[in-house]
């Protein structure tokens, strides 16, 4: 019996294969049959024509970003206030006072780093009623100016995870007007003390003053309550929460203060 055209292409292709030789494509009728001992070649639609160049992939381009720039030194700060600062101290509190007398000024953390000192989030803070002072009296309403240990800290609500010493007490009340008539309830919520005229290494509750009563003390960093202090300096709630926070007494924290012309002697 007579076999159609395309099965026998068909019996050949499988004995071919069986034979482990290319197997041929089968070759409808109508189209030219390939030469005797050659394989149909099927051109990739992907593959480049003949006589281009394969196009090389383009890589994409990587963006390196900018490392950014930490100042060499305290902004602001001069030779005179530099000097006085701990070679061991590797976080310093700013805090720069608008002018001699103004009861506003603002904050940054700075944190010594290989290349300088990295600042952290400017805060806008109150200061001293009457502003600042190169010589400090109980009740003349000015923060002193200078340099000052951050040792300790406490508060009426519990430690938010401080490193330094806390001591919570509900001693740590105050009632009554500021400046402003603004409440001065929860200022004392949280506190850290500067160590001014005071004993480091006690609660900020502790009384000695080694410069006598009429030097003031009592100074503290406390959570502001919207006017003026005394003489301490006053920080939104939530800022003071991450000051607390951030300061640790293995990095020799200080406070820096004063009005920007006196910090830059």
């Amino acid at each position: 019996m007579r076999l159609h055209r395309p099965c026998v292409s068909a019996t050949a292709a499988v004995v071919v294969s069986a034979l482990g030789i290319a197997a041929y494509h089968l070759i409808p009728e109508g189209n030219p049959a390939p030469a005797p001992g050659a394989a149909t070649v099927v051109q990739d639609p992907a593959a480049p024509a003949a006589g281009q160049r394969e196009a090389t992939p383009v890589k994409p381009r990587t963006t390196v970003a900018a490392r950014p720039e930490v100042p060499a030194r305290l902004p602001g700060i001069g030779s005179r206030t530099l000097a006085r600062i701990p070679a061991a101290t590797r976080q310093v509190v700013l805090v720069t006072g608008a002018a001699r007398n103004s009861a506003s000024s603002k904050v940054v953390l700075y944190e010594r780093v290989d290349d300088g000192w990295r600042p952290g989030a400017v805060w806008a803070v109150h200061n001293g009623y009457r502003g600042w002072t190169d010589r400090h009296y109980a009740g003349d309403l000015r923060c002193p100016i200078g340099v000052f240990g951050l040792t300790d800290a406490g508060g009426r609500l519990a430690d938010p995870g401080t490193r330094l010493p806390y001591h919570r007490s509900g001693a740590f009340t105050v009632s009554g007007p500021g400046f402003e008539g603004e409440s001065l309830a929860g200022s004392f919520d949280y506190v850290i003390a500067i160590n001014y005229n005071r004993q480091p290494g006690t609660s900020p509750m502790d009384g000695t003053k080694p410069m006598g009563a009429s030097r003031g003390g009592g100074i503290w960093i406390h959570v502001d309550h919207g006017g003026p202090t005394h003489a301490c300096v006053s920080l939104p709630k939530t800022h003071m929460k991450q000051l607390l926070q951030a300061l640790d007494p293995a990095a020799h924290p200080v406070v820096v203060m004063g009005d920007a012309d006196s910090l830059a002697r």
